[in-house]
């Protein structure tokens, strides 16, 4: 969502995660060409997360490449006492994911690619649920769409122009 965009300072940290590697084969009539693909997470695990995809000819080449994408490609997440606010759901192609709050000390649940995402936004309690495809690629791009679509009371107080006890009360 366009409200959730972030533009990059020098004084962001951002950590990188590579999510997954795909070596690709072209045939042609002098042999096999190998390149690769990596999709990478980066964030600062404090709220702001991004993904890219990188391809190259080497993997570390493809992971550097990945790595300059997902700092243009940057998003706010609301991260509340470790947990996200509300649950929320979010599909790209064939992979469907939900995403749930939840209690103090249950960490994180989630697997894969869902993990890497969630580990990089800061999240510390949380279940999720990939439904459908597990492609890392759709997954990662689904996951990072729902967290982009959630929001906290204060920004729905601000939109409403409303007090924020009015937005716990109904």
């Amino acid at each position: 969502m366009a409200f959730n965009r972030v533009k990059i300072n020098s004084d962001i940290e951002l950590k990188d995660r590579l999510v997954a590697i795909n070596r690709v084969t072209k045939v042609t009539k002098g042999g096999r060409t190998f390149t690769f693909s990596a999709i990478v997470v980066v964030g600062n695990e404090n709220g702001i997360i991004g993904w890219g995809l990188g391809k190259a000819g080497e993997v570390t080449a493809a992971i550097a490449k990945g790595v300059e994408a997902a700092k243009k490609n940057l998003v706010r997440v609301p991260v509340v006492k470790g947990t996200i606010p509300h649950e929320a759901t979010a599909k790209f192609g064939g992979a469907e994911v939900l995403i749930m709050p939840a209690s103090p000390g249950t960490g994180v649940v989630a697997g894969g690619a869902m993990r890497a995402v969630l580990d990089s936004v800061g999240v510390k309690d949380v279940l999720a649920k990939s439904k459908g495809s597990s492609n890392p690629h759709n997954l990662v791009k689904a996951t990072i769409t729902a967290l982009s679509e959630i929001r906290d009371a204060k920004t729905i107080a601000a939109q409403r122009g409303i007090s924020l006890e009015k937005v716990f009360r109904g």
